[in-house]
C-alpha cells in the first residue's frame, strides 16, 4: 500500500465487457453508451465495467441509425486477495499507487429490421497510473513512477440477430473485437525511477489481440410496470500479435451473465437494477501476470434511464461489487460509475 493508504492496479481487464457491451459499450442496439515486473505483481482479474447498456436502455426492435456516446469511470484503490481486502504487499510483490481509467466510447449502429441489428464501437482510454515498484521492507520506499495517456483503445464490431419470437425479445450476438489500440511496450512511464520503461502489457489501451465474442439475451414483461431481463456473453482472444516466445501476451478469457429488474410505469424515467456476474481466467504468456489476473466478481448495480426527447435517451448507473474472489493479490475498484446517451434517427 502507499503511504497514504491509497493501492491501485496495474491491470484493467480489458477482456472483461459487460454481456451484449465491450466494456461497458458493446450493446447490441448500438447505444450509450520494460520495467520488467515480476510474475507475482499485483493485478486485477475484473476491473472493467460489467453492466449491460443494452438493459439500461431497454432492448430496441425498430429499424434504423443509431449514436452513442458513454463515459465510463473506474478508479482501482483497493488491494484484495480472495475474499478479502489486504494490509499491504509481501516483499519481492509490486507496491502499486495509483491507477485512474476512464473510457469515452463512441457507438454507430444500424438496423436494416427489427430481427437484425449491426453496431462499431471505438474507445478512447485516457489513464494515468503510478507505483512504487517492486516492494522491498529493509529498503526505503522510493519515488513513484507515473505514467499518464490517452489514446484509442480495440474497436469492436457486434452484430445480433433477434427474429426467433414474434416478441423480438430472444436474441443471439456474435462480434470480434479488433487490435486498434497501442498494445506490448507502446506507452512508457513519463516520470519518476521508471521514467522511458514500457508500461505493463496489461496497462497498454489495447491487448493486441483479435477476440471472438458470443451473446445471448432474453427479456420479458413482468405484470403490468415491469420488465425482467438476462443476458450472457463470452469473449476469447482466438489470435494475438504479441506471440513471440518471452514476448507474448493472451488476455484470459471473460465470462459475464447479466440479469435484473426495470420499472417501467413512466417510460419517460424508469429505475433499474442490475446484477452483474464476471468470471475471468488467468492472462497467459511471458508479459502476462499469470498468477494474479483471475477471479470471480459479482456487483448490484443500481441506476436509471430517461427520455430526454423523442429520439434522445439518457442513462447513469453505479456498480457496487457485492462479492469478490480474486486470485492472488490484485487491485480493485470500490465502485464504477457509468452515463450515456444515446440518439436514433
Amino acid at each position: 500500500m502507499s503511504p497514504d493508504g491509497s493501492a491501485v492496479d496495474r491491470s484493467i481487464a480489458t477482456g472483461t465487457g459487460g454481456a451484449l457491451r465491450r466494456c461497458c459499450a458493446s450493446s447490441v442496439l448500438g447505444i450509450a453508451l520494460s520495467v520488467a515486473l515480476p510474475d507475482n505483481a499485483a493485478a486485477c482479474a475484473s476491473c472493467g465495467c460489467a453492466l449491460s447498456s443494452d438493459a439500461a436502455m431497454g432492448y430496441a426492435v425498430s429499424p434504423g441509425w443509431r449514436l452513442s456516446l458513454e463515459y465510463d469511470y473506474i478508479d482501482q484503490d483497493e488491494l484484495r486477495s480472495g475474499t478479502r481486502g489486504v494490509a499491504g504487499v509481501p516483499d519481492g510483490y509490486e507496491l502499486e499507487r495509483d491507477t485512474l481509467n476512464r473510457y469515452l466510447t463512441a457507438g454507430l449502429s444500424y438496423g436494416p429490421s427489427s430481427s437484425w441489428n449491426f453496431s462499431m464501437f471505438v474507445p478512447y482510454v485516457i489513464r494515468s497510473h503510478s507505483t512504487y515498484g517492486v516492494f522491498d521492507s529493509s529498503q526505503p520506499l522510493p519515488g513513484a513512477s507515473s505514467s499518464r495517456s490517452a489514446s484509442l483503445g480495440d474497436m469492436r464490431l457486434i452484430g445480433s440477430y433477434q427474429g426467433f419470437l414474434p416478441a423480438k425479445n430472444l436474441g443471439i450476438q456474435l462480434g470480434v473485437k479488433v487490435p486498434t489500440g497501442r498494445y506490448g511496450n507502446a506507452i512508457d512511464f513519463d516520470s519518476g525511477p521508471a521514467a522511458g520503461t514500457p508500461l505493463d502489457a496489461s496497462l497498454q489501451p489495447g491487448t493486441g489481440s483479435t477476440d471472438v465474442i458470443l451473446g445471448a439475451y432474453y427479456h420479458e414483461p413482468l405484470g403490468r410496470n415491469f420488465a425482467v431481463f438476462v443476458n450472457g456473453q463470452f469473449q476469447s482472444a482466438v489470435r494475438h500479435h504479441l506471440d513471440h516466445p518471452g514476448n507474448d501476451y493472451r488476455p484470459g478469457n471473460a465470462t459475464t451473465v447479466n440479469f435484473g429488474l426495470r420499472y417501467e410505469e413512466n417510460p419517460r424515467w424508469v429505475p433499474q437494477l442490475q446484477v452483474n456476474l464476471v468470471r475471468k481466467a488467468p492472462d497467459q504468456g511471458a508479459l502476462a501476470d499469470i498468477q494474479n489476473t483471475a477471479g470471480t466478481v459479482a456487483y448490484v448495480s443500481p441506476g436509471f434511464t430517461a427520455q430526454v426527447f423523442t429520439s434522445l435517451h439518457i442513462f447513469a448507473f453505479v456498480q457496487l461489487p457485492a462479492y469478490r474472489n480474486l486470485y492472488g493479490l490484485q487491485l480493485f475498484p470500490h465502485y464504477t460509475a457509468s452515463v450515456g446517451a444515446s440518439y436514433g434517427f
